[in-house]
């Protein structure tokens, strides 16, 4: 090859470096004329730590202790109606006494039937004594008298059947028997519940039942007394499990003395179980589940997001993003974490982040590793570890 041919050579590579090295100069010109991202508002909040006692929640209805529709045995017409609707009554008050006229009358034709008989036998045992009459005569005689007693004590009963009384002591409900009215067996005359204390029966699944055990602590709410927490205790668990739903059937009885839980009320329950444990805690909306695991955004400044993928790309980790300039505003930074149980609008966090660090709590969707921020907390996510509906 002539010298000629190299100096040819030469000052084609030489042009050709030359034009690459414009173009390069030309692509970091262009990426460095583009515009920065706009800073994106989001919402944020720091890790807290709580003591958070383990507990089972469930869903239950409040059922009375004793409760019944009071009926009539037998068939009557209402003379006296000895209540008002909503009272309060003890066990064995007359409620209602129905015309009982012609069976006293019968009552005192077979209680002058039996003192008839009652002076015959007297009578033939003077005169077996005497021995004027046989055995059998007497014999007869103390069966009739019995017979006859007993056709007495049966009417006393009917009688007694037309005085209806409360069986058990509590609270009626709302009647609409009026006196003159005729009942037939079985007909409804008014509900009578004791409702203090109370039950609240619930389900829960077989996989509680070893944590279950009669005398531990319930606190059950109601959305008819919002923000009220009603305490109790199990009494009762059921010895079966169903074999429809795997849930067991709990009994807790509560104090109920302003009769503010009814029965047939819908309820929440919730079981302690356990010691309490400390918790890291975080809003549920600021945990992000994705098919890899759970991640947060944690804030941060730039410089600070900058040196923390400077160092997870030295240990052979992703390499720096682009974005990731330093500064002194604030940006965001991927991390997983470990969320562990959920109490309410609250998350616990068992691996993945320190107490004080600062989390995004909303809009994540527009966030990725580097982005600038601006906190603006004027609207928050819910974070309340026993949250009530509300309405607005």
């Amino acid at each position: 090859m002539t010298k000629r041919m190299l100096i040819m050579i030469g000052g084609v590579l030489v042009l050709v470096a030359l034009l690459v090295g414009g173009f390069i100069l030309h692509i970091q010109k262009l990426i460095a004329s583009q515009p920065k991202p706009a800073p994106q508002t989001v919402t944020a909040t720091k890790v807290g730590s709580t003591d958070w006692q383990p507990t089972l929640a469930a869903v239950g209805s409040v059922a009375p202790v004793r409760g019944v529709d009071v009926t009539t045995e037998i068939a009557g017409l209402v003379r006296e109606i000895h209540f008002k609707s909503g009272q309060d009554v003890r066990q064995g008050d007359v409620l209602v006494e129905l015309n009982a006229d012609a069976d006293k009358a019968q009552l005192a034709a077979l209680e002058a039937a039996a003192e008839l008989s009652a002076t015959v036998l007297k009578r033939d045992k003077a005169q077996f004594d005497a021995q004027a009459i046989a055995q059998a005569q007497v014999d007869s005689d103390a069966a009739d008298l019995k017979s006859k007693r007993a056709l007495a004590d049966q009417q006393k009963a009917i009688i007694d059947k037309k005085t209806i009384r409360a069986p058990f002591s509590g609270k009626l409900g709302i009647t609409t028997v009026n006196p003159g009215q005729y009942l037939n067996p079985g007909d409804k005359i008014v509900t009578l519940q004791t409702i203090d204390p109370i039950y609240v029966d619930f389900n829960l699944p077989q996989k509680s039942i070893g944590a279950l055990q009669v005398g531990q602590l319930v606190n059950v709410t109601t959305d008819g007394f919002a923000g009220v927490t009603f305490p109790g205790k199990i009494t009762a668990i059921s010895p079966k499990v169903d074999t429809t739903t795997r849930n067991i059937v709990v009994e807790a009885t509560l104090a109920n003395p302003k009769h503010q839980l009814l029965p047939g009320m819908f309820a929440n329950a919730s079981v302690e179980v356990g010691d309490k444990k400390h918790y890291l805690t975080l809003p549920q909306t600021a945990i992000t589940y994705n098919p890899y695991g759970s991640t947060v955004f944690l804030v941060m400044t730039a410089d600070q997001a900058a040196a923390a993928a400077r160092a997870t790309a030295a240990s052979g980790g992703a390499s720096v993003p682009a974005n990731a300039a330093s500064g002194a505003g604030l940006v965001v930074q991927q991390a997983f974490v470990t969320a562990g149980e959920t109490r309410g609008d609250q998350v616990a966090i068992l691996a993945g982040l320190k107490e004080g660090q600062q989390v995004v709590t909303s809009g994540q969707v527009k966030l990725k590793n580097g982005t600038p921020i601006v906190i603006d907390n004027t609207i928050v996510p819910a974070d309340s570890p026993n949250p009530t509906p509300q309405e607005h």
